[in-house]
């Protein structure tokens, strides 16, 4: 899927990557050979890795954009590690990497559209994971995420938009 796109009268309707003819040769990008077709397995092969998902965590929720800011998260992630699902997160295409404006030596990442597209996703383990787990996630803070779904996603996606880099959740 590559998301909502305003169709005829205004109203929005979902349009998929298979309905896109030359999708990959639109982009520059070979064509991955995947296990099954099964979307829940595809995303996986993206996204299978704790490592993955907390770089994504970082730059939606954290406010993070470097390298070092991503090193210094407290998670432990090796720096090889780190370096490789920077990487693979790019050629899949749910991050970019710009050069910083005041030093082009220095690179920030940032999500694109199909990156941010899993707001969802993560809203939802940040809830399960706090409701079913021991976290250190303040209780009454989620409770509002629960009862709130829509306002904290169009708070995320209006950060990603301007590019406002404020955590929405500093605590994580």
């Amino acid at each position: 899927m590559l998301g909502p796109r305003a169709g005829a009268g205004g109203k929005h309707h979902l349009q998929f990557a298979r309905d896109v003819i030359g999708l990959s040769k639109m982009r520059g990008k070979a064509k991955l050979k995947h296990r099954s077709g099964c979307p829940v397995s595809i995303s996986l092969e993206r996204l299978g890795d704790r490592w993955s998902l907390l770089i994504i965590r970082d730059l939606m929720v954290r406010g993070f954009r470097s390298f070092k800011e991503f090193q210094e998260s407290g998670e432990g992630m090796a720096t090889n590690i780190l370096a490789d699902r920077l990487r693979k997160l790019e050629a899949s295409g749910i991050i970019s990497a710009e050069a910083e404006k005041s030093d082009a030596r220095k690179v920030n990442y940032r999500l694109t559209r199909k990156g941010i597209d899993l707001a969802p996703v993560l809203l939802e383990l940040l809830i399960w994971g706090a409701r079913h787990e021991e976290t250190g996630a303040p209780c009454a803070l989620i409770a509002k995420m629960v009862k709130n779904r829509a306002g904290v996603l169009a708070e995320v996606r209006r950060r990603w938009r301007e590019r406002d880099g404020t955590p929405l959740l500093p605590w994580l």
